[in-house]
């Protein structure tokens, strides 16, 4: 049963001409092609406004400015070049060039040429078109277990179906950036786990009653006498959640789709693709953390399990209580959540107001201690990250990775261990981006998931993000890609690793990393 409330594509061209001057109009876009007489090809850049993108007047919350470091990473792509000739070609919002032989280039340190790629920004606030429309729904699962989630670009009936998955702690607001851009292309869903964001409970699990039958209202959710009939059997596991993706796949969607999941939902995403390779069309992994859970699982290890007699279900002992109070309090103050935000993003000039806010009020559900404590008992899954891993690639299913560099969890080690596991898997490095991609640089994300998904819909007859046709998927590529964001020009390194990753490739992107926490301390 659904329930509903609403509230109310990228790939690189080579261009190759010897023509004069053209002024095309597209709308309300306006391109201009300047004629190079001397080069085989040339630089398009795109300059493109989408709309606006609002958010709600949430607390403001401040974190450092841009470091030298990545301040130096903001280079203008039009100025000191005289051998180049830029020009302009606008032929939809989803066409991008590279630029060519000769073009614009830019050198580093050690004097590898690195080419330039231009992309569009994200919806501009200023202009009244804000994207796609995101409705925001409710899905009941079983009695008592709804699922919050969102979804747009509803219209496109024939295109591609994307589920988003998230992170541990937040929800499906924290993909708002890729439901407004990629459902103008695509449908596109994001979820809530059960147990987080606005998919925990609005009844207590284990109600606590007073004298004469009535429930006493001020009682800590979750630690009740004994738990309801429908939490009887509850424990927010990660085996809960890919049950959760696949019913709601099987009766929300409905045909298979392509996943994308962040940290935690990176795992969910691989885990369920191995358990249901018939529901996937390719996994997008988002610095998905390669393990979850704490105790054994009782399949795997039924003998180790005994020795642990509460793993996460309801009602939660109260000698957990006083323990959960303590951690609780101190990682839902608004400061310790700051201090996190501050740590996981790269760009400390990246607005996360509507991040911590949300973050912020779901911690006062008075569900979500009780929730946190099962979660955090919760047992592992019946399988680990790397038999997931060894699972998709038996069954031939694609997987690209996407991974900031900067991560200071899922660092870039973490990333290369699975290309070296699945090395056919196209890898790209972000940098500067921390442990949430996706919501740091979604210019980037955005442009390189679209662009995967046109690889695989065109059976590879549509080159890979980022590659042209000369590039080959077996070497390394690194390029800057820039783009728009409130009025200013941003500048990303994105280093594509090929199926011939070297070991001297892992240990360069490791010992870059130590690089970049030696300038940064």
């Amino acid at each position: 049963m659904e329930v509903l409330s609403c509230h109310s594509a990228p790939s690189c061209h080579i261009v190759s001409s010897r023509a004069k001057l053209v002024e095309k109009s597209l709308g309300s876009h306006r391109s201009k092609l300047l004629s190079a007489t001397k080069q085989k090809s040339f630089c398009v850049l795109v300059k493109s406004k989408w709309g606006c993108l609002k958010y709600s007047n949430v607390r403001h919350f401040h974190l450092k400015s841009l470091t030298r470091n990545q301040a130096s990473r903001l280079p203008n792509a039009l100025k000191g070049f005289p051998d180049s000739d830029p020009s302009v070609l606008s032929e939809s919002y989803d066409t991008y060039v590279t630029d060519g032989e000769g073009g614009l280039r830019n050198l580093t340190g050690t004097g590898e040429s690195i080419p330039k790629v231009q992309i569009p920004g994200l919806p501009d606030e200023s202009d009244c078109n804000c994207g796609a429309q995101v409705s925001s729904c409710f899905w009941e699962w079983k009695p008592k277990l709804t699922v919050h989630y969102e979804k747009s670009g509803s219209k496109n009936v024939n295109s591609p179906p994307v589920l988003l998955l998230p992170g541990f702690g937040v929800g499906s607001f924290h993909y708002e950036k890729q439901l407004r851009d990629l459902g103008r292309d695509y449908r596109v869903w994001a979820l809530d786990f059960l147990g987080q964001g606005m998919s925990l409970p609005r009844e207590d699990p284990t109600p606590h009653f007073k004298d004469g039958g009535i429930v006493e209202k001020n009682f800590v959710w979750g630690f009740g006498d004994e738990a309801e009939p429908w939490a009887n059997e509850l424990v927010y596991s990660i085996d809960l959640w890919q049950d959760q993706v696949r019913y709601f796949i099987e009766e929300v969607i409905k045909e298979p789709v392509y996943l994308a999941g962040n940290s935690l939902g990176g795992f969910v995403a691989l885990y369920f693709a191995a358990r249901n390779p018939g529901l996937v069309k390719g996994v997008t992994l988002l610095n998905a953390t390669p393990f979850w859970g704490f105790l054994p699982n009782p399949i795997r290890s039924p003998r180790l399990s005994r020795i642990f007699p509460w793993a996460g279900t309801f009602p939660l002992p109260a000698n957990v209580k006083k323990l959960i109070d303590i951690v609780w309090q101190k990682i839902s103050d608004p400061r310790s959540i700051g201090k996190i935000l501050e740590q996981v993003y790269a760009d400390h000039s990246t607005n996360v107001d509507n991040v911590f806010s949300r973050i912020l009020e779901t911690t006062e559900h008075p569900a979500a201690a009780a929730s946190f404590a099962s979660i955090m008992f919760a047992p592992q899954g019946q399988m680990s990250f790397k038999e997931a891993l060894s699972g998709c690639k038996a069954n031939d299913l694609p997987i690209c990775l996407m991974y900031g560099k900067e991560d200071p969890w899922v660092t870039p080690l973490w990333g290369l261990q699975v290309k070296r596991q699945l090395p056919e898997a196209p890898y790209y490095q972000i940098s500067p981006a921390g442990h949430c991609p996706h919501d740091e640089v979604p210019e980037v994300v955005n442009y390189l998931l679209r662009g995967w998904i046109k690889n695989l819909e065109a059976q590879g007859s549509v080159a890979l993000p980022l590659l042209n046709d000369e590039e080959s998927v077996e070497h390394n590529v690194a390029k800057d890609v820039e783009f728009v964001r409130g009025g200013s020009k941003k500048s990303v390194r994105v280093r594509f690793y090929g199926s011939k990753l070297s070991f001297w490739d892992q240990i360069s992107s490791i010992n870059s990393r130590f690089q970049d926490l030696r300038t940064k301390f």
